[in-house]
């Protein structure tokens, strides 16, 4: 009997084997058919086709629309890409100090690091880089403008400024760049810490030890931990900072992924700052991936109570993997689980709708429930819930277009350059204001294009070859501008806020703009209130 079971078991091993080296080698067979289709296609097509063909700018856009089915956080990554994407995990490079927008004009200066080279070189936000070194930046791509400010410290650079039409020549030298992912700290008053965290470089965590200690030192008791904004990062960073506030050797996170080794359990390894100040932790629609990991992971634990909007829902884990030439690919490798068990992943890209390109929500299915540390009811599918919610408008799609575009720069640019004398304390953007800004969207604006009005001008350019412009089209024209200024003024305390937050730092830099927040924020005010009322505070995380 022994015996006739163990060759049963052999030949079911025996079995099991042929039928893996079977489909590996036929998997095998196929990713090689494919690729050699593939140098076949492109070595033809290179010999024999009418034009010159650029074989790096072929293969790159082939790589990449091969990829963009996936998920967005998956992508192929040339030379350049792969820098960019070590100074966002490191936070240092070699450079000038700015954040740019890169255009067919040149280099736009966005944003000017206090005290770094470009500030000390008088640059200007709204500057347009038109030359370096002689060479001219018109009509560049993407890829060669993002290199040009870039290099080794100290390197001179002599560059063409376009300030307002006129040109300056500027000097410029290279410095050593350290992106503070805690760009501010301080005291909201005596008792009431204020620490705000930008993105998970690998600087994140000690940056924020740093800002607690020193808050500590000041008669810190209440802390608002401001994560408003933050896009995410390191998943390790996010680790540390959870471990800060919960006891040592607390489950963390989770991640699930196709292949063992991507399916871990992180517990915080180290021993906590303090597990019992009062903390409130402020997320929004733009808090994503490992802001999601720390705020999850304080809600579950009960140690925060989570404070704003839903925050942005993904749920996925990248790593990066070397390529040949220095290129490298960041995949998507597992699904993250805060210590309830919630997957918090809002899109479902498996699901994408073939046809239109949609991608469903897992919100808008069947979502579970979870339970806190007390018993709390927490659910997956789609961010993590406030426990405080503010009551901010929804945007619509005007708005959410509106954002996405340069819009909301150029009036804040032009705005600051005709009023030379804003208050850093009192600013308000007010109602007065906020008509300047819809006026400029009917008279100046041409970035902020609905979906509307770029149907109707396709329409209309298909019918009137000629390209006359007639009294009904500019009526028309007008008409669909006043509607999107109806749509936008739903969310006019949100547009209101972002310009009002763009205005002050263009003046007063980064640090100016949260001491600024400090004192006209509605949602760090709310969240000051329920620090001092302890006993409310305690109720939110208990179980009712």
């Amino acid at each position: 009997m022994r015996k006739q079971f163990k060759k049963q078991l052999f030949v079911g091993f025996l079995l099991t084997a042929i039928v893996v080296s079977f489909s590996f080698k036929s998997k095998f067979f196929e990713i090689a058919k494919q690729l050699e289709i593939y140098t076949t296609l492109f070595k033809e097509l290179n010999i024999n086709y009418v034009n010159e063909i650029n074989p790096a700018e072929f293969t790159n856009k082939a790589i990449k629309n091969t990829l963009k089915n996936l998920d967005p956080y998956t992508n192929f990554y040339n030379e350049q890409d792969v820098e960019d994407a070590r100074i966002r995990r490191e936070g240092e490079y070699g450079g000038i100090g700015v954040s740019v927008y890169y255009t067919k004009q040149g280099i736009i200066l966005s944003k000017i690091n206090k005290g770094d080279p470009a500030d000390k070189a008088g640059l200007k936000v709204g500057d347009v880089i038109t030359k370096i070194d002689d060479f001219s930046l018109l009509n560049l791509e993407r890829d060669i403008l993002s290199s040009q400010l870039k290099g080794v410290p100290n390197t001179k650079k002599s560059l063409i400024i376009n300030r307002k039409g006129t040109f300056i020549p500027v000097e410029i030298t290279l410095g050593n760049i350290t992106v503070n992912p805690v760009p501010f700290f301080d005291m909201i008053d005596e008792q009431t810490g204020y620490i705000v965290l930008t993105r998970f470089n690998a600087k994140a965590s000690k940056e924020v030890k740093k800002a607690f200690k020193t808050l500590k030192k000041k008669g810190m008791t209440k802390l608002v931990f401001d994560l408003r904004y933050n896009p995410g990062g390191s998943l390790y960073e996010s680790i540390n900072i959870v471990n800060f506030f919960v006891p040592k050797g607390s489950v963390v996170v989770k991640t699930r992924g196709k292949i063992k080794k991507n399916s871990r359990t992180y517990k915080g390894n180290k021993e906590p700052l303090d597990l019992e100040i009062p903390i409130v932790v402020l997320v929004n629609g733009r808090s994503a991936s490992a802001s999601e990991i720390v705020s999850g992971g304080l809600q579950d634990y009960d140690r925060a109570v989570i404070m704003g909007e839903r925050s942005f829902g993904k749920g996925l884990v990248q790593r990066y993997f070397k390529l040949t030439y220095g290129t490298q690919l960041k995949a998507t490798i597992s699904k993250y689980y805060t210590p309830s068990g919630r997957c918090i992943q809002e899109l479902d890209y498996a699901n994408r709708d073939v046809k239109t390109g949609k991608v469903p929500k897992f919100s808008d299915g069947t979502v579970s429930s979870f339970k806190t540390q007390n018993g709390r009811t927490v659910y997956d599918g789609g961010g993590v819930m406030p426990d405080v919610k503010m009551n901010f408008s929804k945007q619509t799609d005007a708005t959410k277009i509106l954002l996405r575009s340069r819009t909301l720069f150029n009036f804040s640019t032009d705005f600051v350059a005709k009023n030379s004398s804003i208050n850093k304390e009192n600013f308000s953007f007010s109602d007065a204001n906020f008509k300047q800004f819809t006026n400029y969207l009917l008279t100046k604006d041409t970035l902020f294009v609905t979906q509307q009005e770029k149907l109707f001008q396709k329409a209309y350019a298909s019918v009137d070859k000629k390209g006359r412009v007639t009294d009904n089209y500019q009526k028309i024209i007008q008409a669909l501008k006043k509607e999107k200024i109806n749509e936008i003024n739903k969310n006019k305390d949100i547009i209101s806020k972002l310009l009002e937050d763009k205005i002050v730092a263009q003046v007063f830099y980064e640090e100016g703009k949260y001491a600024h927040q400090l004192k006209k924020d509605k949602t760090i005010k709310k969240a000051v209130q329920l620090l001092k009322n302890q006993q409310k505070y305690r109720k939110i995380l208990s179980l009712n």
